[in-house]
């Protein structure tokens, strides 16, 4: 690539990489809101079933884990690919903001899913004991005690996801994803302008450690509710 030149920073397209940004903002809030809606009753499921807990299915464990092995294995680059004629259907395109979402979802759903489960076994099991034998069903135990006892590892999982979701929505640009991952492929690495690639990474920065601040004060602020 060429040296930075400064004088090019300050002459940059500054309206485009706003746009850009709020395109990886849109991006990143659509897609962690359904990986959470998918992610989360995944790791429920999961934890339920597996091995001494509540609705040991071993059966339905194994392959439940098998196939989230399988997501969590694949590269995203490779997801994206291999997930373009399952998007062109979902969303009538592979490109852009709304052709991002479903390969972000796919790959970061399963992540979750996993995060969660790790999460819930560290529930106390005395506290769900104690609410089985005052005659709690299973649904109440989850709504009444797994979830709210393990309300801050939630939090903090969700953190953990949202900052790979970043990272997901900067590779999406690959395929032309939009947002700035896509502003750094197109004028960063394809049209060597170094400055654009320099920006871009500051944004991506700043967003995960922004995200990564508010993720852990929302954990404390649980921890002491």
């Amino acid at each position: 690539m060429d040296g930075f030149d400064w004088a090019q920073l300050l002459s940059m397209d500054w309206p485009e990489i706003g746009l850009a940004t709020l395109d990886t903002l849109t991006m990143l809030g659509a897609s962690l809101l359904f990986t959470v809606v998918f992610g989360l009753p995944l790791g429920v499921l999961l934890y339920v079933t597996s091995p001494g807990q509540l609705r040991a299915r071993p059966r339905l464990y194994a392959v439940l884990s098998f196939l989230i092995n399988v997501f969590r294995s694949l590269p995203f680059v490779i997801l994206l690919i291999v997930m373009i004629p399952l998007t062109v259907k979902l969303v009538g395109t592979s490109i852009g903001v709304a052709g991002a979402i479903p390969p972000l979802v796919a790959g970061a759903s399963p992540f979750f899913a996993r995060l969660v489960e790790n999460v819930l076994r560290e529930v106390d099991r005395g506290v769900i004991e104690a609410s089985q034998s005052m005659g709690a069903s299973l649904w109440q135990v989850v709504r009444h005690v797994l979830l709210p006892e393990a309300l801050p590892g939630l939090v903090g999982a969700a953190t953990v996801t949202t900052v790979a979701l970043v990272s997901y929505t900067a590779m999406s640009g690959v395929i032309g994803g939009g947002g700035l991952g896509d502003l750094a492929v197109r004028y960063g690495y394809q049209r060597f302008q170094t400055e654009v690639m320099v920006v871009t990474v500051v944004l991506l920065l700043l967003l995960v450690q922004l995200i990564q601040s508010f993720g852990d004060r929302l954990v404390l602020r649980c921890q002491r509710g």
